[in-house]
Parts: structure tokens; sequence; C-alpha cells
């Protein structure tokens, strides 16, 4: 009787063996779960156009009121080169924005018509008023 009794319980370790293993590969071409999906790329942002700034201290400008002929000039020195140098590698726009805001900043030290103004002093520096240009208020 022993010996059946190890017999049965082969055979029922076997069959559970067989049974387990049969479900556990029975999937073998089952499909690949899908990989979610790639975030779609955001929409960038709105274009908000940055405030434009002179790329130069605009205090440094106050040279400038010399080439109007409002301030006492130094002799020897044409008062159009200190002006002029301070602009001479900015484009006209970027000169130009320099300009208006030195002179709406008073940093001139005088009140001053701004586009009559800024005009001169673009003009003595072979500058010249981009064309739709107006100052930033």
């Amino acid at each position: 009787m022993a010996s059946n009794k190890v017999f049965s319980t082969l055979a029922l370790f076997l069959t559970l063996n067989l049974i387990f293993f049969t479900f556990v590969t029975s999937c073998g071409t089952c499909p690949k779960p899908k990989p979610p999906p790639k975030p779609k790329p955001s929409c960038p942002p709105p274009h908000v156009p940055k405030k434009e700034t002179c790329p130069i201290d605009t205090l440094k400008l106050g040279v400038c009121a010399n080439v109007l002929g409002l301030v006492n000039v130094v002799v020897g020195s044409p008062p159009v080169t200190p002006c002029c140098s301070l602009i001479s590698g900015l484009a006209d726009v970027e000169a130009a924005l320099c300009l208006c805001t030195a002179i709406k900043a008073n940093v001139l030290g005088i009140n001053l018509n701004v586009p009559v103004s800024l005009s001169l002093l673009l003009n003595v520096c072979s500058k010249k008023v981009p064309s739709g240009f107006q100052c930033p208020s």
C-alpha cells in the first residue's frame, strides 16, 4: 500500500506541475503590452516681445548735452566726440532707444523736445532715426 500511496502522490504532483506549467507557458504569443504614449510637446508660450533696453549706461549719455550746445563745452575737445563715441558701435535703433531713454530720464539735465533733440543728436553722429521710430513711453 505504501507504494500505491507514493505512486498516487507522485502522479498528483506531476499532474499539478503539468497543469501549472501549461497555464504559465500557454500565452507564448500573447501581445506585449503597449508602451505608454509619448507625451505631446506642449505649445510654446506665446511670444511676448521683450522690452527693449539700452545696451550702454544711460547716465554716460549726459555728455550728449554738449552736442546740443546747452552746456559749456571743454576747450579743445569737439562736443561731438564723447557723445558719438558712446553710440558709435550701436545700430541706429539702439542708438535712438538709448538717446530716448536719456532724454526722457532727463539725464541731459534739461527739458527737451524729444523728436527734435533725438533727430539732432543722431544726425550729428551720422546715425538716422529709423522710419516710424517713436520713443517708448
